[in-house]
């Protein structure tokens, strides 16, 4: 297991100063967030991502995922990081988050990363059928794994209360109709525990498809609220004993974007929690 920091906490910063801050703090990874002010893929230079590049090397930091589901650059009022869903009315706008997902699959094949996140859907409309809403998901999401087979990235859903696929069982059914090596799991720790999943007992059942982890603590309320890890509810210890069962060797990523202000101390926090879950490094 390899800890890493998602830039998204430091939506103040830079990418290149994100990318020196959280080396700083000693993690091994970065998760890159695709949209601004870090890496936007749409309008980011060709010179841009070779900075990126350079400066990842310098600091001896490597990429452990591709956040493509925040899309702040494009300033939905309704809220910034769901909208364009995957379900929008609007055509249209809906291929917004298509074509982004697409071009977030690229950036990360160019920077050497293993993967990519999206939405898992988009909010239901009230009294609308989920499987219909998962067939239209379905629809739209296909040319993107197509797209990422071709690359060798892998391409995850991560579950998130409130949107079309909020459990373990729904990722599974919808996965499941897909059908492709292409398409994995992110397993988000917390919003297990939001939607009353005991992420404990789920990190066995999706071993086969979690190809990256997401970390935060929770309130005992369940509210969806990201803490520090080791200042909320979840039976963390727990997890990571089931974590370490399955022999995974992947990446953790800690997911803190609510501490913007002060997101160092945060990660430093969460650094030193973790580690001590975690164990010695492996000489």
């Amino acid at each position: 297991m390899r800890l890493a920091y998602s830039s998204n906490a430091y939506m103040k910063f830079t990418v290149e100063e994100t990318i020196r801050r959280i080396a700083a703090l000693g993690y091994a990874g970065l998760e890159l967030l695709a949209d601004v002010p870090h890496a936007w893929p749409a309008g980011l230079l060709s010179q841009q991502k070779e900075a990126i590049r350079c400066c990842l090397a310098e600091h001896r930091l490597a990429i452990s995922n591709i956040n493509g589901f925040m899309m702040n650059a494009v300033a939905d009022p309704r809220q910034p990081y769901w909208h364009p869903s995957w379900l929008e009315p609007d055509p249209h706008y809906r291929a917004v988050r298509r074509e982004h997902t697409k071009r977030a699959l690229r950036l990360a094949a160019e920077l050497g990363a293993p993967s990519v996140q999206t939405a898992p859907g988009g909010p239901l409309e009230r009294g609308g059928s989920w499987r219909q809403a998962a067939a239209a998901f379905y629809d739209a999401l296909m040319p993107c794994v197509e797209l990422a087979g071709q690359l060798g990235v892998s391409l995850l859903i991560e579950p998130e209360p409130g949107l079309l696929i909020e459990t373990f069982e729904q990722y599974l059914e919808f996965a499941g109709r897909v059908n492709s090596p292409a398409l994995g799991l992110n397993f988000d720790i917390g919003h297990a525990y939001c939607v009353g999943q005991a992420p404990e007992q789920w990190v066995a059942p999706m071993a086969r498809h979690t190809r990256h982890y997401h970390v935060e603590d929770i309130a005992a309320t369940r509210r969806h609220e990201h803490l520090v890890p080791g200042t909320g509810a979840i039976d963390l210890p727990a997890v990571f004993r089931q974590i370490a069962a399955t022999g995974y060797q992947g990446w953790i990523t800690v997911e803190l974007y609510p501490y913007i202000d002060n997101p160092d101390d945060a990660g430093r926090q969460a650094k030193q929690y973790l580690e001590g879950l975690m164990g010695p490094a492996p000489s």
